[in-house]
């Protein structure tokens, strides 16, 4: 059902709350800051309350149903992270209050610090960036940094795969450097010659995901790590696949000397629009100062805020950066220990295996290697004219949230599942049901995804007059 806005309600004299009458006497605004005629509806409490629970429940979250929502792992999260994130001490904490009072925080910063240097093997890290692409482009001014301080001025290109994330480009291009893209291989892998090729004394580094956006480990990835370094290149790990490999292996391991994390994303903090998000960022120790400032540091038994680092490159955000998403971050690291993110990481990768086997008998895939923690199938060559948009749209109708579509780029009508690890075994068998229904749909009666979605309060919209006649304001009538 299409809710109306809450001015259909509207009748002169309704009211939902009534002020007592001031025993003062009111002060007297002058005239020019009165206005007269302003739409504001009068609705009783049972209409006002009934308008927003409906419009409360329209949407479709993770805590509403199935969200295979690939490459930004909109997994559930515990509700006990929102919990210790709004705990008053550190909800109401003036970010001015000096060390020595704030130590609890400073401890929580450090400790988290540790956690994550543990889990990706890096020697040094930083909180500071605000989220995914605020990482990344952390990184990047560490590798222009790096090479300015050493004087190799002339290093003024970044190599990124055709797989990649599309804030990789973007990121590479806002720190100043020239994007240099090297194709996959046949096994979605990075083409191990083309890198070679696109290699010179130009190159100042390369940003890779590992797993990728396929979906797939490069099992290259310590001879391409070894190929970048070998012209005095640094490497970044995207780190926004971590949940497939977190407790199994580590970036540093690989050869990485970068990696920036997604706190919102692998470490148990909402995504999207549950923002706002925390991008930490992890170095070699070669590197270490380079990072931005402050860090957090622990002397004599105190914690404090390090801004002394001889090379970094300052600051990326405010005071100690997103510091409430930190804590609900520590508190899943804590809660799940080192086997529970272990676990995690093998839970999401069976379930996304287990989904795969179950659906590519009746959808195309490009590349046949087991997946990680998400997979690629693709639209192309469906009957009747249906495309990778007709199939999302059904999936609404069936009460799931579409899945990633048209992405990654190098897969021709991609669809990316990502089932996470938070879904039962009795959830994906009723997503694979759902899936085939729509494929048999797609022989028999293509006229109903061609409509998709029905049920919705939204039918499906004209997305080019939408994207380019957008309607954004709220009208009266």
């Amino acid at each position: 059902m299409k809710e109306k806005l809450i001015h259909a309600y509207h009748q002169t004299g309704k009211r939902a709350l009534r002020f007592p009458k001031s025993a003062g006497k009111a002060a007297e605004l002058s005239k020019g800051m009165k206005r007269n005629g302003i739409p504001i509806p009068e609705v009783s409490e049972v209409e006002a309350v009934r308008h927003f629970t409906r419009l409360s429940s329209l949407n479709f979250g993770v805590d509403s149903g199935f969200y295979p929502l690939g490459s930004c792992t909109m997994k559930y999260n515990p509700k006990l992270n929102e919990k210790t994130s709004s705990l008053p001490e550190f909800a109401c904490l003036h970010p001015l209050v000096p060390a020595h009072a704030s130590q609890g925080v400073l401890q929580i910063i450090f400790e988290l610090q540790e956690y994550l240097k543990e889990i990706t093997g890096m020697k040094a890290c930083s909180l500071q960036p605000a989220a995914g692409a605020s990482g990344e482009l952390t990184g990047l001014l560490i590798i222009k940094k790096y090479h300015q301080v050493n004087k190799n001025l002339h290093k003024n290109e970044i190599i990124i795969p055709d797989s990649a994330h599309g804030t990789n480009p973007a990121s590479v291009a806002m720190a100043g450097f020239k994007v240099v893209e090297v194709k996959s291989d046949e096994r979605g892998w990075v083409d191990l010659a083309g890198l070679r090729a696109a290699v010179n004394e130009n190159t100042a580094g390369l940003m890779i995901t590992n797993p990728n956006t396929l979906g797939l480990f490069d099992g290259n990835i310590m001879e391409i790590a070894s190929i970048i370094h070998q012209q005095n290149g640094l490497v970044h790990y995207d780190g926004a696949n971590l949940n497939a490999v977190m407790g199994k292996c580590r970036p540093y391991d690989m050869g990485f000397d970068i990696v920036h994390l997604n706190l919102h994303k692998t470490f148990g903090a909402p995504h999207g629009g549950g923002g706002p998000g925390s991008g930490p960022v992890g170095v070699a120790e070669k590197l270490k100062d380079f990072l931005p400032v402050p860090v957090a540091g622990k002397k004599d038994g105190k914690y404090f805020l390090d801004f002394s680092l001889p090379h970094s490159i300052g600051k990326m955000m405010g005071f100690w950066g997103n510091f409430l998403v930190m804590v609900k971050s520590y508190t899943y690291i804590r809660m799940l220990g080192a086997a529970g993110l272990k676990e995690a990481s093998e839970t999401a990768v069976l379930n996304a295996n287990y989904l795969l086997k179950k659906l590519e008998a009746y959808y195309k895939r490009e590349f046949s290697q087991h997946c990680m923690h998400e997979f690629v199938l693709s639209g192309a060559n469906l009957p009747n004219g249906i495309h990778t948009l007709d199939i999302a749209k059904r999936l609404l109708d069936y009460g799931c949230h579409a899945p990633t579509i048209y992405f990654p780029l190098i897969v021709k009508e991609a669809i990316m599942v990502e089932p996470t690890e938070t879904e039962s075994r009795e959830n994906l068998d009723l997503f694979a049901e759902i899936m085939k229904k729509i494929r048999t749909e797609a022989d028999s009666s293509p006229d109903l995804l061609k409509n998709a979605p029905v049920t919705t309060p939204v039918r499906r919209l004209d997305e080019v007059t939408a994207a380019r006649k957008p309607e954004l304001r709220y009208g009266c009538t």
